[in-house]
C-alpha cells in the first residue's frame, strides 16, 4: 500500500521557511542551519536526504524503526559541513525510500513525494524527497546518494541535473550504507549553474581530457523511444565539441549481457546489504513495503560463497570497464529505461522498468565511474535524462562537459 503525502500546513507557523506542498520533508527534518561562513554558495538553500547525519537531528533512513533504534548523531556528514562552510543554508531533511533500497520513489510510512514535473507519476528513488523538493524549487539543490541509480533515476524522472560520483571520491562518513561496494554521495540541482557551483565546492580537480565518444548500443536499446531524439542530440553535441567521431560498441565481455551484469550487481549488493543491516533487521523486525521486504528476504539468503564470488566477478568487470574508458572516453546512455511510471502503476510493470533500468545504470555502478544526468523533455512532454559516463575520477571535467553540451543545444 502506498500512502499519499501530507501538505505540511503548519510549517510556516512553526518558523520553518519551507511550505512543503510536495510531501518531501520528513517529520523530524523541518529545521534550518545557517551557513558557517561566506563562500561560493552564498544565497543557496539545500536539503539533505535522510540518510546523511546532521548533528543534533535524527537520521531516519526512510523507516520509523530505524529512526527509533538509532541515536541522534553528534557529528554531521563532512559534506554537510563543507556546504555550510561554502555559504549554503541547510533547510532540513527530506524523504528517502526505505534504507535507500528502491529506485521507484514511494514509501509506505511517509508517502510518495509529488513529482511536479510529471503529476501523477513517481519521483524516482531512492532520493525521492531530494528530487521532489528541488523539482518544486523548494530548495536550490539537495544532497542525495546513488547505489544502483538512486540519483540518476530521480534526475531523469523529475527533469533535474544529477551526478553519480566516482565511487569513493566523496566521503560517505555519516551516511547510512546500502551496498558499500557501490554507494556514492551525490546531489541534485534544478539548473546547470547551481549544479556546477556545487561541483566546484565538492569535487576534486580532474586531470582528464576527453577525446573519445562511445555509444554502448545494448544500453541505449533498453530505453523507450522517447529517449532516442535527446540521445542523438547529446551524441552529436559531444562529437562536435570534442571533434571526434562517435564509436558504437558492446561493453560486455564475451557472451555476457547487461542482464548478467545486473544480476551480478544484485547478488553482490544484496550480500553487502545483509552484511550491513541483517542483524538490525533480525533484531528489530521493521516493517517494509512488500517490494523492499522481498529484496531483504532475497539478500538474507545469499551465502558467503555466492556473495564473495559475485564481488570477485564485479572486480573483473570493473577492470574491463575501466580499460574500455581509459582516461579519455565518455559514453552517452539513457539515464533510465522509461519516463516516470504512474503512481498507481501495477507492481509487475514497475518491476519490469526496474529490471531494464538497472541494466542501464549498472555499467557506471559496477565500474565505479562518474555519471552526469542531463535533463530533457521527451516527445510525450514528460521529463527524461540523458547521461554522460566518464572515467573514474573525471567527475569535475564531466560536469563541465555536460553543462557545455546542454548550453550548445
Amino acid at each position: 500500500m502506498t500512502t499519499t503525502p501530507q501538505e505540511h500546513t503548519a510549517d510556516l507557523d512553526s518558523g520553518f521557511p519551507i511550505h512543503d506542498t510536495v510531501g518531501a520533508w520528513v517529520p523530524h527534518g523541518r529545521f534550518v542551519i545557517p551557513p558557517t561562513a561566506h563562500g561560493p554558495l552564498d544565497g543557496l538553500r539545500f536539503a539533505v536526504k535522510d540518510v546523511f547525519d546532521v548533528a543534533g537531528h535524527p537520521t531516519g533512513a526512510g523507516n520509523p524503526t530505524w529512526l527509533a533504534t538509532h541515536p541522534i548523531p553528534e557529528r554531521s556528514s563532512p559534506l554537510v559541513d563543507t556546504l555550510l562552510a561554502a555559504g549554503a543554508t541547510l533547510v532540513g531533511k527530506v524523504l528517502t525510500d526505505e534504507i535507500a533500497y528502491s529506485i521507484n520513489g514511494d514509501n509506505i510510512h511517509y508517502g510518495t513525494p509529488i513529482n511536479v514535473r510529471a503529476p501523477g507519476r513517481v519521483p524516482g528513488g531512492s532520493s525521492s524527497g531530494s528530487a521532489a523538493a528541488v523539482a518544486a524549487r523548494l530548495c536550490d539543490f539537495a544532497l542525495a546518494s546513488d547505489t544502483g541509480g538512486s540519483t540518476r533515476v530521480p534526475a531523469s524522472y523529475c527533469g533535474l541535473w544529477g551526478l553519480r560520483t566516482t565511487h569513493g571520491v566523496l566521503s560517505r562518513a555519516g551516511m547510512v550504507p546500502l551496498h558499500p561496494f557501490f554507494d556514492t554521495a551525490t546531489w541534485l540541482a534544478h539548473d546547470a549553474d547551481t549544479f556546477r557551483r556545487v561541483a566546484e565546492v565538492l569535487l576534486p580537480a580532474s586531470p582528464h581530457r576527453f577525446r573519445r565518444v562511445l555509444q554502448p548500443m545494448a544500453a541505449c536499446a533498453l530505453a523507450d523511444p522517447e529517449f532516442t531524439n535527446p540521445l542523438n542530440q547529446v551524441l552529436a553535441a559531444a562529437s562536435r565539441l570534442l571533434q571526434t567521431e562517435v564509436v558504437a560498441l558492446t561493453v560486455t565481455r564475451g557472451n555476457e549481457t547487461l542482464n548478467d551484469w545486473r544480476q551480478t550487481y544484485v547478488t553482490a549488493g544484496g550480500y553487502e546489504a545483509w552484511q550491513a543491516h541483517g542483524d538490525w533487521i533480525t533484531t528489530h523486525q521493521p516493517t517494509f513495503s512488500p517490494a523492499i521486504a522481498g529484496r531483504w528476504s532475497d539478500s538474507s539468503s545469499i551465502t558467503d560463497g555466492a556473495g564473495q564470488a559475485a564481488k570477485a566477478h564485479i572486480l573483473e568487470i570493473r577492470s574491463h570497464v575501466r580499460d574500455l574508458f581509459g582516461d579519455d572516453a565518455i559514453a552517452v546512455i539513457p539515464s533510465a529505461a522509461s519516463v516516470a511510471p504512474a503512481v498507481d502503476a501495477a507492481g509487475d510493470a514497475v518491476d519490469a522498468v526496474r529490471m531494464r533500468t538497472l541494466q542501464i545504470t549498472c555499467m557506471a555502478g559496477i565500474g565505479g565511474l562518474a555519471q552526469v544526468s542531463i535533463p530533457f523533455t521527451g516527445s510525450n512532454g514528460l521529463p527524461l535524462g540523458i547521461s554522460l559516463v566518464g572515467p573514474a575520477g573525471s567527475d569535475a571535467e564531466l560536469v563541465r562537459l555536460a553543462t557545455r553540451i546542454a548550453a550548445s543545444l
